[in-house]
């Protein structure tokens, strides 16, 4: 039996306004929005007056409201309002992916304590269903890898810098102009968001719940012409890639531009899409696509989780049950590209093997392709500051040292 749910909404921007809109066009789903709460009060709002407050008491306290859904975009203020409404017996559907990465374990136990559920599914990437999938699908696959394009902004940026000869800077307007990027895009483009998505999808693939700190994340800013060159004369595009892999009793987690082939599936995932790659023992590899960014996919995650809860769905966690003895690692050794301005350089990322190197004098274009330890990158704290481009090479595999 479904249960009747009255909902408290918090945030009306992009993806509380696409919620809004898929869930007036559903049917047979017995879900009401019965109070909005914002933060500026003169904004104007297609919806009555009366719908909004600015009062977060006015929905964490009414005893008619059973479900809050948190869609605002302060990842501390997001906590305490989930926390808050758990406490308070009321469910939760959150789709703020820094939030959850960073409190895990405390909202897993939260959930356990309180017996309300606590969903997810619009953190990570957008439309595609990757976390219930992981959770019930594979919930007894013998699973290797997950691997991706988990944001929508860094890949659109990507297609249009690469694909269509676009400069990064106009890039990256034309993802805020179209609802992909915000107008400050730091968590996008250095890899920030794809690591909080990255640990929440490690969590249901492989059990672990690992710190977004654990994680080495670095990003695109400083992509050049020549590296795009270079991956277009050996066949590659270049993709922002979040990966975890499990390697004995082991799970190493990361994010890094990539030279993806076009045998990859994730060669034509193009623009705001996102691509998820899921590799097991029994069902071999597999791959989700789907829009990753903009107001409809999201909120159309978001309402699944919604309808879930009305048949009193909640997370099992059923891997972390499975596989409580994994670790993480990041002594691992990466095929990288490296591509640098200073000789120097070189010597700091300490490469235990180079196969390739490149010298351009005239183009400025120098580059080194080889063997490095991920926990020595790691050690690297200014690395997303430094002249240099880093991606990680399609072959050989990642290996443990």
């Amino acid at each position: 039996m479904r249960q009747n749910l009255r909902i408290g909404l918090f945030g009306f921007g992009v993806v509380g306004q696409g919620l809004y809109d898929v869930l007036a066009s559903s049917r047979g789903l017995q879900a009401e929005i019965v109070r909005i709460c914002v933060k500026h009060a003169d904004k104007p709002r297609r919806l009555p007056a009366e719908m909004f407050t600015l009062n977060a008491h006015e929905l964490l306290d009414d005893p008619d409201i059973n479900l809050i859904v948190e869609l605002i975009d302060n990842a501390d203020e997001a906590y305490e309002i989930v926390r808050t409404a758990m406490q308070r017996g009321k469910h939760v559907v959150t789709a703020n992916k820094k939030m959850v990465a960073e409190h895990f374990a405390e909202l897993v136990s939260l959930q356990a304590q309180t017996g309300v559920s606590l969903l997810y599914e619009g953190s990570s990437c957008g439309s595609i269903p990757i976390i219930r999938s992981l959770e019930e699908y594979y919930d007894n696959e013998l699973l290797s890898s997950v691997e991706g394009i988990f944001n929508g902004t860094t890949n659109y940026i990507l297609t249009k810098v690469c694909n269509e000869g676009l400069d990064y800077a106009t890039a990256l307007k034309q993802a805020q102009e179209l609802g992909f990027a915000e107008s400050n895009p730091y968590l996008d483009v250095y890899g920030h968001d794809a690591k909080f998505k990255l640990c929440i999808v490690a969590a249901h693939a492989f059990g672990i719940f690992a710190r977004p700190e654990q994680v080495f994340t670095y990003g695109i800013p400083t992509l050049g012409v020549n590296d795009i060159r270079l991956a277009r004369e050996k066949g590659f595009r270049i993709k922002l890639l979040a990966n975890a892999r499990k390697l004995g009793q082991k799970v190493v987690l990361f994010v890094m531009p990539a030279f993806v082939r076009p045998d990859n599936a994730l060669y034509k995932v193009e623009n705001e899409y996102n691509g998820v790659l899921v590799t097991g023992a029994f069902s071999d590899r597999q791959f989700l696509q789907g829009k990753g960014a903009g107001s409809h996919p999201t909120g159309s995650a978001v309402l699944s989780d919604v309808s879930a809860i009305s048949y009193y769905y909640r997370y099992e966690y059923k891997k972390h049950q499975q596989n409580g003895s994994h670790e993480l690692t990041n002594e691992v050794l990466l095929s990288v590209y490296l591509r640098y301005t200073d000789e120097a350089q070189i010597a700091d990322f300490g490469f235990e093997e180079i196969f390739e190197r490149h010298y351009e004098p005239r183009e400025q274009f120098f580059y080194v392709a080889g063997r490095i330890r991920l926990s020595r990158l790691m050690a690297l704290p200014d690395l997303p500051e430094r002249e240099v481009f880093l991606a990680l090479l399609p072959e050989p595999e990642v290996e443990l040292v």
